[in-house]
């Protein structure tokens, strides 16, 4: 009994010293989450939308990938078209004009389009450089209008939970001035949806894997690509990269597992009745630097 009782401040002081420990902790975790900004924890973040191109050489290691032959390509002569500098000028000013008319537009007619015309600009698209020529894109062209429908629920559905949960304030608040929400009528109103996929790695015929270098830059690339071409043919659409709707689109259009959801594109002729908004674009001076 004296012998606990010896021990009885030393057991007392322990655990004050564990209790301030304890309550030191809780307080730190308490301040960081007050002090973290809501937009800053990033909780809106896809998977599929990151960007995966730094390549681990730990991941090819496995027997599943191919590894390249080294045998040379065969290069041909390559003679372009070469204007004077009066035609240069005509055509870098007129081309300039054509896509200083591109806006984002959500008002879209269902008025028919050739499918002619939206193969010739995914054609277009597909002529984009890429990581060692992979050309790792997939653009699936959607017209069908129950799977539009079912492509526009999952959307909404997601969008919905972004504006009010993931986004956070600043970015519903940045939003509010271009009169978008989580409700996406174009979706069933476009005549076609081209949803374009990255493919993270390459699948041959005898089942193995070929890296792709750089694709989420390369696909980027493309995208920016098809915009142009759909301004040159008098389209419309507005980019749209729906987040954490990946994994259900792809499930939908039974896409492999090795193709990632990056962007959305509803497209077809403006609505009669379409509004933009009234937005300007930064001065040559503030965009480029010249050295």
């Amino acid at each position: 009994m004296a012998l606990i009782s010896s021990f009885t401040p030393l057991l007392i002081a322990i655990l004050c010293v564990v209790i301030a420990f304890l309550f030191k902790r809780y307080k730190t975790t308490e301040s960081n989450k007050a002090t973290k900004p809501r937009g800053e924890s990033r909780p809106w973040v896809d998977e599929d939308l990151q960007d995966d191109t730094e390549m681990n050489s730990k991941d090819n290691e496995s027997d599943d990938w191919v590894v390249e032959g080294t045998e040379n390509l065969t290069h041909v002569p390559y003679t372009p078209r070469r204007f004077t500098e009066e035609e240069m000028l005509q055509r870098s000013q007129e081309f300039f004009t054509l896509l200083n008319q591109r806006r984002s537009v959500r008002f879209i007619s269902r008025e028919p389009v050739p499918r002619e015309v939206i193969n010739d600009v995914i054609r277009t698209a597909g002529t984009a450089p890429s990581g060692a020529h992979t050309e790792p894109w997939t653009f699936v062209v959607v017209s069908d209008e129950e799977t539009k429908h079912n492509i526009r629920n999952i959307v909404e559905e997601e969008e919905e939970i972004n504006y009010k949960q993931r986004m956070g304030d600043k970015w519903v608040q940045d939003l509010k001035k271009l009169r978008t929400n989580w409700v996406k009528e174009y979706l069933d109103m476009a005549p076609y949806l081209i949803l374009i996929f990255k493919q993270t790695y390459g699948i041959l015929p005898n089942g193995k894997k070929k890296t792709h270098y750089y694709n989420e830059i390369s696909v980027s690339i493309s995208c920016g690509l098809l915009l142009a071409a759909l301004q040159n043919v008098g389209l419309v659409t507005v980019t749209s990269t729906p987040l954490n709707c990946g994994p259900q689109l792809r499930l939908l259009l039974r896409r492999p597992t090795n193709e990632k959801l990056l962007m959305l594109l509803p497209v077809g002729y403006p609505a009669p009745d379409a509004t933009v908004p009234d937005l300007t674009r930064k001065e040559l001076d503030d965009i480029m630097v010249f050295v």
